[in-house]
């Protein structure tokens, strides 16, 4: 056990999508951050996501977005199947209907993210196999123990530890809610190139919800989530059967798209039940309190049906940096200010990041989970007319939740 003591003005706990990003946007204005990660590496979880605008928005903001677009291709538009006759029932462009434009859309690798994240911050940001215990006040300052026996004291905390945030659980969050949903993700790789084209194919069956997406020319990303969490540990625990399962609800699609299920190696399937905060809870709970505040899924946890995840993680990592540089901007330039008056500060551009953030959270939040709960229905009418005209809907309400700009980060002089 360590007995080390260290200091940082800001701390983030979490080395996932959000504290990676929220770190390399301090770092882009020239703020230090010392980023926590409780793993002995960095760690990923899941095979890949769909980023839409506003993800691709934030990730030029962090400078970055040009080198990532190289290894993913645009996707156009999306198809969507009835998945029990294997008809196609819709087949919707990523266009803007009023303005024409057409909105970015690609499937990002979350493991090439990562390692671009963490490769562009300084040599040092990251500390690994560092555990965070208990949080413990001291003045204006907070002391962080860690499970090695460091204590870690800072000006700032910031909680991106993910769904189980022990930051969230110090401000007050309530645990994330069980959705009665599960999801399983997979990855498939197509040595001489798939020829699924450009197009997200969307399907829907009695009870669940599935899809499958190219990331490149050679590799698919796809998801299958279905409205029952009772087989939930027994698939977790059994990957074999997790992928029986699956196969064995596709129904009448083509073969190419059952295809894309079938060459998936079991070793690189993920199950996992959804999980969620409730909407009104995002209105009241404290997500800044004096200099703490938590984002991304330690924030806003949402279940998968918008795709607005790590995207929503990627916009609060800029508008959070753009606040803090607000607080520290006079310590910059060599002004001399007291503790209290960079304490009031620093809870100031905590307080504004959160009331910008909280209405953004609540809308896909609540969003998500209505549209999530409309695609699973089972009776059969809602289901004839989700088939038949929900598709073009859903993409119009896609789109329009991605139309949001974090704005770009002003480069610092410090």
């Amino acid at each position: 056990m360590s007995n080390m003591e260290m200091t940082a003005d800001i701390v983030i706990v979490g080395a996932g999508i959000a504290g990676l990003a929220t770190a390399l946007a301090h770092h882009r204005l020239g703020l230090r951050s010392l980023v926590l990660e409780s793993s002995s590496y960095l760690r990923v979880n899941g095979a890949a996501f769909t980023t839409w605008t506003n993800a691709w928005k934030a990730l030029d903001a962090l400078g970055i977005g040009d080198s990532l677009r190289v290894a993913h291709p645009r996707i156009r538009g999306l198809v969507s199947y009835a998945a029990e006759a294997g008809v196609k029932t819709a087949e919707v462009e990523y266009v803007h209907k009023s303005t024409g434009v057409e909105h970015e859309v690609r499937c990002l690798r979350r493991k090439l993210l990562a390692e671009t994240l963490s490769n562009e911050l300084p040599s040092g940001t990251i500390r690994f196999s560092s555990q965070l215990v208990s949080i413990e006040e001291s003045g204006h300052l907070k002391l962080l123990h860690l499970a090695d026996g460091t204590t870690i004291k800072t000006k700032v905390l910031i909680g991106c530890d993910g769904v189980n945030s022990e930051v969230a659980k110090w401000l007050g969050f309530k645990k994330a809610a069980f959705d009665t949903r599960c999801a399983i993700r997979g990855y498939a790789v197509y040595e001489e190139g798939h020829g699924f084209g450009d197009k997200f194919v969307n399907f829907f069956g009695e009870g669940f919800r599935s899809g499958v997406v190219p990331c490149d020319d050679n590799s698919i990303y796809w998801f299958f989530s279905w409205s029952s969490a009772t087989r939930v540990k027994e698939l977790e625990e059994n990957p074999l059967k997790m992928k029986e399962f699956v196969l064995s609800k596709l129904g009448k699609l083509p073969d190419n798209i059952k295809d894309v299920f079938r060459r998936t190696k079991v070793d690189d399937l993920v199950c996992s039940q959804l999980r969620y905060k409730a909407p009104w809870e995002i209105l009241w709970a404290d997500i800044s309190k004096d200099n703490v505040c938590v984002s991304g899924n330690a924030c806003h946890p949402m279940t998968t049906d918008l795709g607005q995840g790590a995207c929503s993680a990627l916009e609060d990592g800029i508008v959070l940096a753009k606040c803090l540089a607000e607080a520290f901007a006079r310590s910059s330039t060599g002004e001399k200010c007291s503790e209290e008056e960079e304490y009031e500060r620093i809870k100031m551009s905590l307080s504004k990041y959160a009331k910008e953030r909280r209405w953004r959270a609540f809308d896909l939040v609540s969003t998500a989970y209505l549209v999530g709960h409309l695609q699973f229905t089972t009776e059969k009418v809602i289901s004839f007319l989700r088939n038949k005209f929900l598709a073009p809907h859903l993409v119009t309400m896609l789109m329009k939740k991605a139309a949001y700009d974090c704005g770009m980060l002003k480069a610092s002089t410090r």
